[in-house]
């Protein structure tokens, strides 16, 4: 099968295409053919040589495709079931891939934007859950117009929360569709913010890393109601906790994310596609930060 590959740190020029043997599911596992894959920021860090160490590296935690193979004990889907999901190996973007957690997608959703969904809604529902939001519940989300800032502002809403989010003026009507209270990022944020809640909130997520966590940590009234996804720095300085995937995984999100789509409680982003030969055009676009729309491959 092609899978994209790097045998060495760098820049996107670093990024190959190459014949690596096909993948097998194991128990409680599936394999797909990859109809889409994400691109994520974590992708070009470890291009980069900032994470995983170790050489060659495949790339890519999130894919969507058509189930072509069954692990032992999977009686919940069948050959030629429409799926996405996690690739525990970090090698969803290649033509075949397999999963270790999945979950049907849902019949108005093309792969593409399926595609969009499980480091996102993952990321967001663990972070909800380490700050107990619930319904009553007010949030400050830092960082509501991308991808998993969405993703937070549309789930803590499900919930019953009330949320409040930071964007530039121009993302405003995008944080209101969802239903949340736009307020502008920089300076006199935190007066804004009382503008709509006078007593402060109950707790701030940070998906922005944007040096804002004094800010939040007073409007929550301490670092415990604070964290942050994107400043790790600032978490150590500041006592507030830094959520990472190896605190616990909030998996269970997959299976319930389709309801959300199809009730109408959860859109989905736009989307920004390129042909599997194409990664070192995406990962330029990624980095460049003028792309708003999600990145996904189209190996197939």
């Amino acid at each position: 099968m092609k899978a994209v590959r790097f045998d060495r740190f760098g820049g996107p020029e670093v990024l190959e295409i190459v014949d690596l043997p096909d993948p097998h599911p194991g128990p409680g596992q599936v394999r797909i053919s990859v109809r889409a894959a994400g691109v994520n920021v974590s992708d070009w860090k470890k291009r980069q040589g900032q994470m995983d160490q170790q050489l060659p590296q495949t790339l890519g935690y999130e894919a969507a495709g058509v189930v072509d193979e069954l692990g032992a004990g999977v009686t919940d889907v069948a050959l030629g079931d429409r799926v996405f999901g996690f690739s525990a190996d970090g090698a969803a973007q290649a033509e075949l891939v397999v999963l270790s957690y999945y979950a049907p997608i849902p019949s108005s959703v093309g792969f593409a934007e399926a595609a969009t969904l499980p480091a996102a809604v993952e990321t967001a529902a663990r972070a909800l859950d380490q700050l107990g939001i619930k319904a009553g519940s007010t949030l400050l989300v830092n960082g509501a117009s991308g991808n998993i800032g969405s993703a937070a502002v549309q789930l803590a809403l499900a919930r019953g929360a009330r949320v409040i989010g930071t964007g530039s003026p121009a993302s405003h009507d995008l944080i209101r569709s969802m239903g949340a209270e736009p307020v502008a990022y920089g300076a006199g944020m935190s007066e804004r913010v009382r503008a709509l809640a006078p007593e402060g909130v109950d707790r701030a997520l940070d998906v922005a890393g944007s040096g804002v966590l004094p800010e939040l940590i007073e409007l929550a009234a301490g670092p415990q109601h604070v964290i942050t996804l994107a400043d790790f720095d600032g978490a150590q300085t500041y006592g507030v906790r830094f959520s990472r995937g190896d605190d616990g995984r909030a998996l269970y999100v997959l299976a319930q994310i389709g309801e959300l789509v199809e009730s109408g409680q959860f859109a989905l982003p736009a989307v920004q596609t390129f042909p599997l030969a194409d990664i070192a055009e995406a990962h330029r676009a990624g980095e460049s930060g003028r792309v708003r729309a999600k990145l996904v491959l189209l190996p197939n």
